[in-house]
Parts: C-alpha cells; structure tokens; sequence
C-alpha cells in the first residue's frame, strides 16, 4: 500500500471542505481534498442550486399559466407548456458550471483532490478506495484532519427510499410530474419542493405531525406561506402521522391526531423529515470524538476532543447551513496557520424559498423574551411599500427586534417575496452592532423592498412616515 503524507487532509468537498481547502492552500498549507461524489456536496449537486433552479422554472410556468386567464398587467399568453427533461437539463448544466467551478478554483490554489471515499484509520490516518475494484486503498498520513463529511436525509420507519417514496435528491431530477404527490413533512424542504410539484401541475397533499407549517419559524411569519398554500391549492394535513404505504402500495396510511385511519392516494411519496450529521460508514467512530447528540461536538475554533482533528458543518449540528459551513471552514484553514480565529457569528441568517420567501437572522420576539432581554419589535408590511406593489406581491412584512434601554437591533424577521436578498442587510446590520437610529438614518434606495427594513426601524422608534 502507497503512502502519501500531507499537512491537511480534509475530508468531504462540500461547501465546508472546499472553503477550507482553497483558504488553507492560499495561505501556503500543504492540503490534500478527499470526495467520493462530486465536488460541491449536497449544496452545490443535490441541495440549495438545483432547488432554486427549479423553484424559479416552476415560477415561470405557473405566472405562464397566470396570463392565459385575466391579467391585471394586460398580458395575455395562449397557451404554456413545459418540457421537464429540458428544465432538468438546464438544472443539471448550472449544477456542473458551479461544480466545475470549484474544481478549477482547488486546481488553481495548488489542492490536490483525490476522488475515493475516505476510511479513518486513526486521528493522522485515512484510507482511500479510489473505486478500481480489487485495488489496494490509498494511504495518506496527516498532520491535521478536517472532518467535513456533511449529512444524509432522514427516512421513515417502514418506508424506505426507493419504489414510490422518493427523497429530495430524486425529487429534484424528475422524469415526470407525478399526478398525485404526498409530501411527508411541511419543513422548508417539503414546502419548497411541494410548492415545485404544485406549479408544474401535480396535486399535492403536504402531511405534519406537528400543529402547524414551518414549526420552527414564529406563527406570524408563516400566515403568509399558509394563506398561499391554500390559494395555489395545497393540501396542508396538521397534526397527522404517517404509518405507512396501504396494503396495495397505493397510498399511503395516515393517522390524525384523533386516532382515526385514513388513506392518501399518491403516485409519489416525497419524504422531507429532515437531516441528520453523516457520522456512519467512514470509521469516525474509531475517533471516539466527543459527541453532542448526533453530532460531534467542537469549540469555538471548531477543534474536536481530539488535537489536530476538526470538524466543520453540518456534521457539528445545527444550524445546517451551507454558508455557515463555509466561513467555518475559512476559519480552521486560518487557525491552523497560525492567525487568531474564533467562530462567534452575532447571527447566522436562514432562508426559507417558500411562496413567499422567509428570512430569520438572530433572536425573534418570543427568543428574546426567552433570553430574559427586555425589547421592542415592529414590523413594516409590504402592502405599504411601493416596490411590492409593482411586482404584485404585497403580502408579508419586515420585522426588528431591538432592547428598549439602547436600541441596540438583536433580530430580523421578513416574509415576501424576494427577501431572501434582505438576509446581508440583516447580517450586517447585526454583526456590526447596528442600533435602531443606525438603519433608520441610513438613506434606502426607492422604490426598493429594502425600504420596509428602514421603515421598520423608523417605526420602532415611534416615527414610520409611511404607514
């Protein structure tokens, strides 16, 4: 068996790994990438692109079908069709430029990537099987190990993938539009793709265990996602369980939450319960790591109980977020050469690319009540602001969160459309301890829906001019 030796090893070429291959090498480590997939991880292949590529045609076909009927823009279409290989060619070409992409960037800094799965031997140890049948693994010895190993969909009890129950990742590469799609989970994967399947023509029947949509968003921000749920025709059933396909694998059983038993026909099940940390399958056990729940637990330098071993992402838990992977990742490669790092982020912005869209950053209402922080929030609606109303989408509103004694702003909510480019102005705002005179004497460009979070601000303060 071969040798090689190398300063960083990282596995896993997510958007974790990547980042931190391509910042260790700029800063003159020896770094060594080892993937087994393609380079970009569940993000860039099979996650955050191709569902916003699709989310984006299903957008196109359903306004398309919008002006066949009456439009209040006078726009009027005869007719709209749709070639489902041909947009998941063009979903399959924005996947491989951005993967190309990545691979040129690690070529260019100097990263020697090498295609196999990776087999912990110990903590400066790793076996690769480059995939050519009865050839010996590949060794390589480290003097830092980067665990970016990501995290795998969670299925169902009884009902395994394959068949008719489906994943996000078979959702998103659809040969047809089934007539009939159960979603199992009304999270902001279940929604996303739901609302996909529903524009391009499926009916679709979205199932929760819990009493409502987007149980971990605050009630007020997903009224507008329910409202247009219904109006798109969305089955939302709340506080049901799935049990299971029917005896003749034609639907599938449901129990409400007062007992009673009933059937969902369905020509595909999409199960969307969530993710978990890959933690199986590549020897990490043989680490025996400090873990936290189901994931591996870290400092603020995202060191592991292990010295010189480092995780990053999603295997480190929530929240599981491409960019948190990222600056993550950025952070180690600067930590091991030296620089004095910390992972302390104010806030980490989420998006939801729901219809509409939700973006969260730091605490909501209810969070900072919870943390003891006496505060005042206000919030803006969107049918006051005039950018809205000329894309035809009123619905939502900008939301801050600041303390009473020294406005000092601790939160962000927004619904609507288009907010999820709102996230930077809320991060921002936030990491440079912005307090509500800050945003609200900052000019905001008009007509712009950036104008709701200085509006929100100014009414905070007790002085919105316009509503």
């Amino acid at each position: 068996m071969g040798t090689q030796k190398t300063t960083l090893l990282i596995i896993g070429g997510g958007p974790g790994g990547y980042v931190a291959a391509i910042r260790a090498a700029q800063l003159g480590i020896q770094t060594t990438l080892v993937e087994g997939g393609n380079l970009g991880g569940t993000c860039l292949n099979i996650g955050c692109i191709p569902s916003k590529a699709l989310i984006h045609a299903a957008d196109a076909y359903h306004q398309a079908h919008h002006f066949m009927g009456d439009s209040t823009l006078g726009i009027h279409v005869e007719g709209a069709r749709i070639d489902i290989g041909q947009t998941v060619r063009w979903k399959d070409g924005i996947v491989a430029r951005l993967t190309g992409g990545v691979g040129a960037l690690l070529k260019k800094h100097g990263v020697k990537v090498v295609k196999g799965w990776a087999t912990i031997v110990d903590g400066k140890t790793v076996d690769v099987d480059l995939g050519k049948g009865d050839a010996e693994p590949t060794r390589i010895q480290c003097e830092h190990l980067l665990l970016a190993s990501g995290s795998v969909e969670l299925g169902l009890p009884g009902m395994p993938f394959g068949g008719k129950v489906i994943s996000s990742k078979q959702a998103l590469s659809p040969d047809q539009i089934p007539k009939k799609l159960v979603v199992v989970g009304a999270g902001y994967i279940g929604l996303e793709l739901g609302l996909v399947y529903r524009k391009l023509g499926a009916d679709v029947t979205v199932v929760e265990a819990q009493d409502r949509i987007l149980p971990l968003y605050d009630e007020e921000l997903t009224k507008p996602v329910a409202a247009s749920l219904l109006r798109l025709g969305v089955q939302v059933l709340l506080g049901c369980k799935v049990q299971g396909l029917s005896s003749a694998h034609e639907g599938v059983r449901i129990l409400d939450a007062a007992g009673r038993e009933s059937v969902l026909d369905a020509d595909q099940v999409l199960v969307a319960i969530g993710r978990a940390p890959h933690t199986h399958g590549w020897g990490l056990e043989k680490l025996m790591l400090e873990m936290q729940g189901r994931s591996l637990k870290v400092d603020d330098q995202c060191r592991t109980s292990m010295r010189n071993v480092w995780a990053i992402g999603d295997l480190t838990g929530e929240p599981m977020l491409a960019h948190r992977a990222m600056a993550q990742g950025e952070l180690v490669a600067e930590v091991i050469a030296g620089k004095s790092r910390h992972f302390a982020p104010t806030a980490i912005a989420a998006v939801c690319y729901t219809d509409p869209e939700v973006v969260v950053a730091g605490l909501s209402p209810h969070e900072a009540t919870k943390a003891g922080l006496d505060c005042i929030s206000a919030s803006f609606p969107f049918a006051a602001n005039g950018r809205a109303m000329t894309l035809e989408s009123t619905d939502g509103f900008v939301r801050v969160v600041a303390r009473r004694d020294n406005h000092l702003i601790v939160g962000w909510q927004a619904v609507g459309a288009g907010v999820s480019e709102l996230a930077a102005a809320f991060g921002q705002s936030l990491e440079m301890g912005a307090c509500l005179e800050d945003v609200a004497l900052t000019i905001h460009a008009h007509p712009t829906l950036g104008e709701a979070v200085q509006e929100a601000a100014m009414r905070a303060l007790g002085h919105a001019l316009h509503i």
